[in-house]
């Protein structure tokens, strides 16, 4: 009865309205309101301030500066070797492994499609048939920058308008398709373990998402499906390198393809991650 009823209040939330809200209120700079929210989600979440780049809270002109805020350069340490595949998110793992054929795994019993996943790209999907995939989950409290695992070049990006379901544990237990289903963004890079999918997942009360070469992509008034091929203009960034932000939590899914890489053993569900972390090691390194 308690499951119904969480599935059915999900189902009911305005989620495009309060994102939109969500994305005006986090852009106020009115101080007494931005200090006392900021404060107030301090608070609330347990953030730890000693390693961002501005400690104090009110240095921050909005609620979104803080909680896009930068880290202090020692405050991680990135191993850059091409041979491993970094963490390109503090946060958590809520499902890592291997695909199999099409399908990947979103939480017990439920399973969605890399079709569905990636728009509807069939030629696509074959790409990463029977490769890996790891869903990263990005806590209110967590840093929401998100940087490259890999270095490569960006090849295609689509854009993919869709549902703003939670992204935390009950959305992802409880919403069949949920990855499918939501509002996203693909980029899709070459790289020397072959093709890879760094995949921004939208969520209620993400009020934007934003790459840097792209700048925000969302809220966008044209919710409708966007494909753009990188065949003349190049974008290249190095591993470690910024990709993008989430203007408020979400969720990143990092795809692979077939045999290019294995996951490393140490690293599990629910294992709690920070960016630059190695996750995995090249095949073609340990043969």
């Amino acid at each position: 009865m308690l499951k119904h009823l969480k599935i059915a209040i999900l189902h009911c939330l305005p989620q495009h309205t309060l994102s939109k809200l969500m994305h005006f209120l986090a852009r106020v700079e009115f101080k007494p309101f931005k200090n006392a929210l900021i404060k107030l989600f301090i608070k609330a979440f347990h953030v730890d301030m000693s390693i961002a780049e501005k400690e104090n809270p009110h240095d921050y002109k909005s609620f979104n500066a803080f909680f896009t805020r930068k880290l202090k350069k020692d405050a991680r340490k990135m191993v850059i070797d091409d041979d491993y595949i970094l963490s390109p998110v503090d946060g958590s793992i809520s499902q890592m492994g291997y695909i199999s054929k099409y399908k990947l795994l979103q939480a017990k019993n439920k399973n969605y499609t890399l079709e569905k996943l990636l728009g509807g790209d069939t030629d696509l999907a074959d790409k990463f048939l029977n490769g890996c995939f790891a869903t990263l989950y990005l806590s209110p409290r967590d840093y929401h920058r998100i940087h490259m695992p890999v270095t490569g070049r960006l090849i295609k990006s689509i854009y993919v308008p869709g549902n703003l379901f939670p992204v935390n544990r009950i959305g992802v237990e409880n919403v069949d398709q949920l990855f499918s289903r939501n509002e996203r963004f693909i980029s899709i890079f070459e790289t020397r373990h072959g093709m890879m999918a760094q995949i921004m997942v939208g969520a209620v009360l993400v009020g934007s998402m934003e790459t840097v070469w792209l700048g925000e992509i969302t809220p966008s008034e044209k919710r409708t499906l966007r494909v753009t091929e990188y065949t003349e203009k190049f974008i290249d960034l190095n591993q470690g390198e910024e990709f993008g932000q989430f203007n408020m939590g979400s969720t990143v899914i990092l795809l692979f393809q077939k045999d290019k890489l294995s996951w490393l053993p140490d690293i599990k569900n629910d294992h709690p991650i920070e960016v630059g972390q190695l996750l995995a090691n090249s095949t073609a390194s340990v043969k």
